[in-house]
């Protein structure tokens, strides 16, 4: 029987969850790395005993981890992700230069071929790849050199590289999004990148229709569609149909439109799941009832999926990297909050159980299929 393995980075260390296909009994692990901050945890889809994983904390800053046994036991590999010495700078709040630094890895994404390449996106800015298992880096430069750089501005959260799309039927194709700058991509494995960020629309901008300066949130892609993604931004859930070159809103009948994560159904490429949060200054979701948002249509008709969620008193947020699917037959869906729950909805959707409640503050779930 194939099973599951749930892989939570939170504001205190790393936890991994396991069960077998029914998903109803789970068993937690003791936390990896207790008191770090882990950003990111991502097993390899070629060798599912490798996961990749970042930590850090204000105090000792930045270390990546990998392990090569299901998240059983642990090794430190290289952290020298270091910026190829391409000077530059890019804006700050208030417009004036600021300079390139590296600061935490936000998001790691193994090949879908190779089990020894994976991809670092990191704050400030920047792509990394390593094609031997994480020993050494390689920065992507032509990303952080590209003509639009000097005007990429911060989110509030800084200027982090937090989505990485790889496209296993097209190896050249690299799609990343970086707040609050927007939207890029490669179509040459990464030496040269462009904005795809055309129909996005940002109140806030001295022009709201720029090529870049946008605050994506997140994107999703199902693999099989590629050329469809869906976007969470600032505000708006946006489509593309051409890979990203143009964007329209399908926002629809959602109560609001503001939030961090969207994913799609691993089976139905055109059923998209949202969680809608009040605003972005209140990030909590409205009326205090935590609601996953479905849509069976790839957008504009959305229905709210609360059976097994609180209704009531809920003030929790759920960050861009913290919801999964699997890819069982009756496809899995995963969510954690800034509360420290995990939700699992094993039937797409329409049912929600609680997995973990009293864990810390969750920044990330990503889920492996096994067997």
């Amino acid at each position: 029987m194939s099973s599951v393995r749930l892989l939570v980075g939170t504001k205190k260390g790393a936890f991994v969850l396991t069960a077998d296909g029914k998903r109803k009994d789970w068993i937690i692990s003791q936390p990896h790395f207790p008191g770090w901050e882990l950003y990111h945890l991502k097993g390899s889809p070629v060798n599912p005993d490798r996961i990749y994983a970042s930590q850090t904390s204000g105090w000792f800053g930045q270390v990546l981890q990998r392990s090569d046994d299901g998240g059983l036991t642990w090794n430190p590999i290289s952290n020298k992700l270091l910026y190829d010495g391409v000077p530059g700078t890019h804006q700050w709040y208030d417009g004036t230069p600021h300079p390139w630094e590296f600061k935490r890895v936000w998001h790691l994404e193994p090949s879908l071929t190779d089990a020894d390449t994976v991809f670092a996106g990191a704050e400030d800015a920047a792509l990394f790849k390593s094609t031997d298992a994480g020993q050494s880096w390689t920065e992507l430069s032509g990303l952080r050199t590209n003509a639009t750089a000097p005007g990429w501005m911060p989110g509030a959260g800084g200027m982090c590289l937090h989505t990485v799309i790889l496209d296993k039927a097209n190896p050249d194709r690299i799609v990343i999004a970086i707040s609050a700058a927007g939207a890029f991509r490669s179509d040459d494995a990464g030496a040269t990148w462009k904005p795809i960020n055309k129909g996005l629309h940002s109140a806030f901008l001295p022009n709201p229709e720029a090529p870049v300066g946008h605050c994506v949130h997140h994107i999703a892609m199902n693999p099989a569609k590629p050329d469809t993604l869906f976007m969470q931004k600032h505000w708006h859930v946006m489509r593309s149909d051409d890979a990203g070159d143009n964007w329209t809103k399908v926002s629809g009948n959602l109560p609001t439109d503001f939030g961090f994560v969207i994913d799609t159904h691993a089976h139905e490429p055109e059923t998209v799941f949202v969680v809608p949060i009040k605003s972005d200054s209140e990030h909590f979701p409205l009326d205090g009832k935590l609601q996953v948002f479905r849509s069976k249509s790839g957008g504009n008709e959305w229905e709210p999926m609360t059976r097994g969620l609180p209704q009531a008193n809920c003030y929790v947020n759920v960050l861009r990297d913290a919801m999964a699917v699997d890819h069982l037959d009756d496809c899995g869906v995963y969510f954690g909050t800034t509360g420290g729950q995990v939700y699992c909805s094993p039937d797409g959707g329409e049912t929600w159980q609680s997995v973990a409640e009293n864990l810390p503050g969750v920044l990330s779930v990503e889920v492996q299929t096994l067997g």
